[in-house]
């Protein structure tokens, strides 16, 4: 399988990215295809959808062996289901796939085509194996139903995030580190109310602590 492209995204580590795309429309990406496949007529009619899938690779959890069971996340980080009904990335192929809003083109800048998008859910660097248009008709179900991801589907977290501390972010950057946060980067296993975290975004570390369903940013320091 072919590498056609890498994202860049305002995530150095995987920590802090939201675990679905789409979730966050704030959280950008560009698409830098490689040489070979910087044809202008590759994506033609592209521009008509305003969203796509990406399929990609998850270059961080490649591994020899596979276990049929895993633990998501949300679920607390204890109870197992079975990989195949879940989007974890230890998987026997390390495929993932995401959703984002295709927000333009760019035919002019030196590694055109690039593509912007929104809602991302990789971070920086992430290899590209494929890019697919969104099509409503096929892919919107109105009548598909949650499994186990019903009872999380609705969880986010009160951000307090003082103006001071704001105010150090770019002004571009300031909704998605406020959207970022309220998902909750942290392990679901993890309750220590007086641990601090830390995420890097868009060449900050942004340091918190979250105590009953409150996170609070304590500090923010530049990369």
């Amino acid at each position: 399988m072919k590498i056609i492209a890498h994202i860049k995204t305002d995530f150095r580590t995987k920590f802090g990215l939201p675990r679905q795309s789409g979730l966050c429309e704030e959280l950008k990406g560009q698409i830098i295809f490689e040489p070979e496949y910087r044809k202008e007529e590759a994506f033609r009619g592209l521009e008509g959808f305003s969203h796509i899938w990406v399929l990609w690779k998850f270059s961080e959890a490649e591994r020899e062996e596979w276990s049929p069971t895993v633990r998501p996340p949300r679920l607390g980080g204890n109870k197992r289901m079975g990989v195949f009904a879940t989007r974890s990335p230890f998987r026997p192929n390390n495929i993932g796939l995401s959703c984002v809003k295709l927000d333009k083109i760019d035919y002019e800048c030196p590694d055109a085509p690039v593509l912007y998008v929104s809602g991302i859910d990789m971070m920086n660097g992430t290899p590209v194996v494929d890019i697919k248009p969104y099509v409503p008709i096929a892919d919107c179900k109105m009548n598909a139903t949650d499994g186990f991801t019903a009872d999380t589907k609705n969880f986010s977290l009160d951000v307090i995030f003082s103006e001071e501390l704001l105010c150090i972010l770019p002004e571009e950057k300031r909704d998605g580190a406020k959207q970022m946060l309220s998902l909750d980067p942290r392990p679901s296993y993890i309750t220590d109310e007086d641990r601090v975290f830390g995420v890097e975004y868009a060449g900050f570390d942004i340091r918190f602590r979250v105590k009953e369903k409150k996170l609070t940013v304590c500090e923010v320091i530049k990369l």
